[in-house]
């Protein structure tokens, strides 16, 4: 277990990147959602970068759904973000600029129809004995993931979720019988907290899970929930997943006008 100078843990990353993604299907009919670029970058790299910058970067992909685009870009990430010579005779490749990322990507390929639970477990036996970090590689947000795992160490069960209030998507009126007392454009969702992915798990959790057919969000933590196993760590700024087209848009939004706050 590696520690940073504060003595936060850097801990491996699972990031589920399987799904068909099938609300944006103008742009995942040709590639996986992970890969739908954000931007100008894919959203999973933007993911990437941000658990790299609170120092975790060995990150582990779940595949499924086009699993070969996810595994050729990194592959290639070399050659792509480098000018480079290659030895035909033997295949070495010198790279001229080679990149300065010092992550670690491990790609698996889940099953092509597995659920998110059923995509966890199968890193069972490669991901070790120690807790670990996961989330969605759909969403983006501003959340201290060290102070996410502070928390998780505070309380001792067995995984922590991040939960969120996204804005809603339309502006909210206050009325008496048939007179608008109040409107709100876009105000944040005042129905409770949500899952916003960002778990810290400890090992335990591969118990709860039976196999490839196993929601996580079903059976694995509503039993944690019963059991007290489960806690939250409430997250009151920026947090957006990308489910449809208007959602890309907007996060589009925030990194060409150099606002995006997880940047």
């Amino acid at each position: 277990m590696n520690l940073d100078i504060n003595g936060y843990e850097f801990m491996n990353v699972i990031i589920l990147a399987g799904g068909f993604g099938t609300r944006l299907s103008e742009h995942t009919d040709s590639i996986p959602k992970p890969m739908v670029n954000v931007g100008g970058k894919s959203i999973v790299v933007h993911l990437m970068e941000y658990y790299a910058k609170h120092g975790h970067k060995d990150f582990y992909l779940a595949l499924g759904y086009k699993s070969e685009v996810i595994k050729d870009y990194f592959l290639n990430l070399p050659a792509l973000s480098s000018d480079f010579k290659i030895c035909l005779s033997t295949g070495e490749v010198q790279y001229y600029s080679p990149t300065n990322l010092d992550w670690n990507v491990s790609l698996l390929h889940t099953g092509e129809n597995s659920m998110t639970g059923g995509r966890v477990k199968r890193f069972e036996s490669i991901i070790g004995k120690e807790p670990f970090l996961l989330t969605y590689g759909d969403g983006l947000s501003d959340v201290d993931i060290n102070k996410v795992i502070s928390f998780h160490k505070s309380h001792g069960k067995i995984m922590t979720v991040t939960g969120v209030r996204p804005l809603a998507r339309f502006g909210e009126l206050c009325i008496e019988g048939n007179a608008v007392k109040s409107f709100k454009e876009k105000p944040q969702a005042n129905q409770g907290w949500i899952n916003g992915g960002f778990f810290v798990c400890n090992p335990e959790i591969f118990n709860y899970i039976d196999g490839d057919d196993t929601v996580l969000e079903k059976e694995p933590l509503e039993k944690l929930a019963k059991l007290n196993e489960l806690m939250i760590y409430k997250h009151e700024d920026f947090w957006q997943c990308m489910d449809t087209k208007r959602d890309k848009e907007y996060l589009d939004d925030l990194v060409n006008s150099g606002n995006a706050p997880w940047m």
